[in-house]
């Protein structure tokens, strides 16, 4: 793992459902606070401490239109999680792969 650190971060923000929820209302495209808000069970104050928690791991992206401030997912924001997974995965695969061996030698 290149960056263990950042995929803790990301592990850390996810362990929130609410966060899980905001990152699934934004998987459609950019929203405003207000938005995120409505569609949720908390209020703005409460989505917006959210938004920092996901920003400040790299999950999501924050940009200003005229009076409006607009979150989406964060391109590559899951790429280090990505990674783990991958190496787990195929760790996983090989032990198994390694048992089936051993069991089927004469």
């Amino acid at each position: 793992m290149r960056n263990q650190s950042a995929a803790d971060d990301v592990f850390d923000a996810l362990g929130d459902p609410t966060r899980r929820r905001i990152l699934e209302c934004l998987r459609d495209g950019e929203l405003p606070v207000g938005e995120l808000a409505g569609r949720l069970p908390v209020g703005r104050p409460a989505v917006s401490k959210h938004l920092r928690v996901l920003q400040g791991a790299g999950l999501v992206e924050h940009r200003s239109r005229g009076t409006r401030n607009l979150y989406a997912l964060a391109p590559g924001g899951l790429a280090e999680v990505q990674r783990w997974l991958t190496g787990v995965w195929d760790t996983a695969l090989q032990s198994f792969a390694q048992f089936v061996e051993e069991e089927h030698r004469p």
